[in-house]
């Protein structure tokens, strides 16, 4: 690397540092504008809203990567340009692919490290968060719905009403169909603990066999119960599709798919998270043309205007592609891609028209 390659990716770096300093502290005091309003529900206080914010942080730092790599590219590069360094470079024959490769540099240990925050951070902390939030506003019990959180395993329905902490549940329903739709059996579980190797030890169970010739009751004070759910994949009722690691949204598509299951909001996710980081560069991409194809001395507060509303169209247009592919049940691929791709080609094609 040599030292105008290493200093515009030192510059790109500062400068989408501060922005991304700069866009989560503003998004932090929104947060906190919010849960103000949450004040005094249970035990959901001051201390609370705190460890709420301080938690939920990654997750919005993650997802601030990409427009605070657009806003910190047309603040210095745009500097750059003012200053007539970009000329003088130029001048000395470095072209303005040299300067995109420079540029997509620094997006790259901007890409890194969104996907160590992403992936290795954000989605635990995020759900911490969740947990304090819900656990504080009502007495320590997380649910889906008032309606519980229902999950399906071949011919089993159950539903889980009430979820202490991970691997502890309590208050379940569990209801067996044959081939035909009818319904076989179906128990209630006062207290379930996950003990290991897809392993649940239930406790002060009461099983109704419907089918049988009389009705048939047992209550036994304890069961082990093998399957396939495993705490991990109960963490979808406290976090998001959008915000689950990748590991966590294969692992639960998979379960879905295992039970006939519809997958696509999980699948439209994992493709979002997976081309998430990459949309880095197309946003780096897009400042070139217009650091380069604006006239200089254009002020710090034009580019930021312009940065500020490319950014919020995007993020507007892969909302509105991602929810009409759910919608008319179109290929997550490429629901997930399209936004990105279509707005990386126009970055090409303006770069090659300044050129």
């Amino acid at each position: 690397m040599n030292v105008l390659t290493a200093y515009i990716v030192k510059e790109v770096l500062k400068g989408s540092a501060i922005a991304l300093m700069l866009l989560l502290t503003l998004f932090n005091l929104f947060t906190f504008s919010d849960e103000l309003k949450d004040m005094g529900k249970g035990s959901y206080g001051l201390k609370e809203v705190f460890q709420y914010i301080a938690l939920t942080s990654p997750r919005v730092f993650y997802e601030l990567i990409p427009s605070a790599a657009l806003l910190g590219s047309l603040f210095v590069v745009g500097t750059m340009a003012n200053n007539r360094e970009i000329i003088a470079m130029r001048a000395a024959g470095l072209s303005i692919f040299w300067i995109i490769k420079s540029v997509m540099l620094a997006g790259v240990i901007l890409v890194i490290g969104a996907i160590l925050v992403g992936e290795f951070i954000a989605p635990e902390a995020e759900r911490a968060a969740q947990l304090i939030k819900t656990t504080s506003q009502n007495n320590e019990i997380v649910m889906s719905s008032r309606y519980g959180l229902w999950l399906r395993e071949e011919n089993k329905f159950i539903n889980v009403q009430k979820i202490h902490k991970k691997g502890v549940l309590s208050d379940i329903y569990s209801y067996e169909v044959n081939d035909q739709g009818n319904l076989i059996s179906m128990s209630h579980i006062d207290h379930a603990t996950f003990i290991g190797n897809k392993l649940w030890r239930m406790e002060k169970v009461r099983q109704t066999q419907v089918l049988s010739e009389p009705i048939q009751a047992n209550n036994l004070n304890q069961l082990d119960w093998k399957t396939t759910i495993d705490p991990d994949l109960l963490k979808v009722v406290v976090v998001k599709p959008e915000d689950m690691s990748l590991y966590d949204l294969f692992m639960y598509i998979s379960f879905l798919k295992d039970n006939k299951q519809k997958t696509q909001r999980f699948e439209l996710a994992f493709w979002s998270r997976l081309v998430n980081p990459f949309i880095t560069f197309v946003m780096l991409m897009v400042s070139i043309p217009f650091v380069i194809g604006i006239k200089r001395g254009t002020g710090i507060g034009g580019r930021m205007m312009i940065g500020i509303i490319i950014g919020m169209t995007f993020n507007i247009f892969d909302k509105i592609v991602g929810h009409v592919g759910l919608i008319y049940g179109y290929n997550p691929i490429i629901m997930a891609l399209l936004p990105s791709t279509l707005v990386f080609c126009s970055a090409v094609y303006l770069v090659s028209r300044v050129r």
